[in-house]
């Protein structure tokens, strides 16, 4: 889920936007203790405390040991507790043990930080122009890790028996359902898709080219948890017809009857969020579903997923910036539609595009190379943003990718069909 082909902010810009981002990623894990902050609850999730400590790393790795001189490591021990998945930079700690890591401490992992942030601060008006562009990738990099911080605290509280919540939120006040489903229909055309080269976007978004779209229609909003109820009470899930092969497998193999944090109770459906266990809003987006799931509800609902070619041409016209998403610490979680097409905010949008490169992709030069291009393989791309992503991170052509299982995320689903 990682680099680049970043845009070069002004020292100034770049100042405010690095302190902006490093304090988001505190506030949003201020309401941790050093337990909550160090235990892993899946091979998928990392800490709240190796987050931290990772974007740390990523900053005095690529930015201040490659580019300013005399820079001294802060501790040597980090290189291996927190690289991700750089092969150039060595052997690193497995990924499954990453809850292992009881020591450094959340608080010395927090030292650790206001340490890098005073070096890179003071070194940032002097950094020549590739040290620059990486200081700007690594805000990016740090805002995803800021979504995976939000979705890995939530898996983290689901599993624990009490299932507190991170952010106590006001009771939900009753919204009308949102219209049907209306359909925005789109003629056979050749398309432009991918980043136009203006302002930051990752390697994967590129190189831009056209590409043919066939007659379609796409639909308006999302598919509902009221929807999804639906589909679970007509057998959906029991159901093998509506499933692909390894979809089907996986539901019977891992015992799948609902989305993920979804339990009945009482015979009413309920959800597990960060803001405790509620009932679930039939009227907001559902969430928390995997591909498989996304294609079983499409086959059942007579309708398919979209191509990412047609989202990114359908959602060209909308504000990225626009919708639900996640500008400070607090609770999350996706909300009904306020009327109109949306594209952007409340959920990611799963599409029926595996995840592979673009005619001409190239991978950047050295370990920032290693960001996107080696996981090209066996993932789909996801549209659109969430509300767990930083307001202004996503944009039209921003390709998110998971495996098909997976669906600890904010995920969603938008149908499409052939005309």
């Amino acid at each position: 889920m990682e680099a680049a082909r970043p845009a070069i902010d002004d020292a100034t810009t770049l100042e405010s936007r690095y302190d902006a981002v490093r304090s988001l990623t505190e506030a949003l894990v201020a309401p941790l203790s050093d337990a909550d902050a160090t235990v892993q609850s899946m091979d998928d999730a990392s800490p709240a405390k190796w987050h931290l400590a990772h974007t740390t790393w990523f900053f005095e790795t690529f930015v201040l040991r490659d580019h300013v001189a005399g820079y001294r490591a802060y501790d040597e021990r980090f290189a291996f507790l927190f690289n991700s998945y750089y092969e150039a930079e060595g052997k690193r700690h497995a990924r499954a043990r990453r809850g292992m890591v009881t020591r450094p401490s959340l608080a010395e992992v927090l030292a650790y930080r206001a340490a890098v942030d005073a070096a890179l601060l003071d070194a940032l008006p002097k950094l020549p122009p590739a040290a620059v562009e990486l200081v700007a990738l690594g805000c990016h990099h740090e805002e995803q890790h800021q979504e995976l911080l939000v979705t890995d605290i939530l898996h983290l509280f689901s599993e624990n028996p009490v299932e507190p919540a991170i952010w106590p939120a006001a009771p939900k006040v009753p919204v009308a359902m949102p219209a049907p489903m209306a359909w925005i229909e789109s003629p056979e055309r050749v398309v432009e898709v991918g980043h136009a080269g203006h302002g930051f976007a990752f390697d994967c978004e590129g190189p831009r080219h056209r590409a043919l779209v066939p007659a379609h229609a796409i639909a308006d909003r999302t598919v509902t948890n009221g929807e999804w109820a639906g589909f679970i009470a007509d057998g959906g899930y029991t159901t093998p017809r509506w499933w692909l092969s390894d979809g089907w497998a996986w539901v019977q193999r891992e015992r799948i009857t609902a989305p993920l944090y979804w339990e009945q109770q009482g015979g009413t459906w309920t959800r597990f969020g960060l803001d405790g266990r509620r009932a679930i809003d039939p009227a907001a987006p559902v969430t928390h579903v995997s591909f498989f799931e996304a294609d079983a509800y499409a086959a059942w609902a007579g309708a398919r997923l979209p191509t990412e070619f047609e989202w990114e041409a359908a959602a060209a016209a909308h504000d990225a910036h626009a919708g639900n998403q996640l500008d400070a610490a607090g609770p999350v979680e996706p909300r009904p539609s306020a009327g109109g097409p949306a594209f952007f905010g409340d959920v990611w949008e799963w599409t029926g595009s595996a995840y592979r490169p673009y005619p001409g992709f190239v991978a950047a030069e050295g370990a920032v190379g290693e960001y996107n291009g080696k996981f090209m393989s066996g993932q789909f791309v996801l549209r659109g943003g969430s509300c767990a992503t930083p307001r202004g991170h996503a944009r039209a052509s921003y390709r998110n990718f998971f495996y098909p299982h997976q669906r600890w995320q904010f995920t969603g689903v938008r149908l499409a069909k052939d005309l």
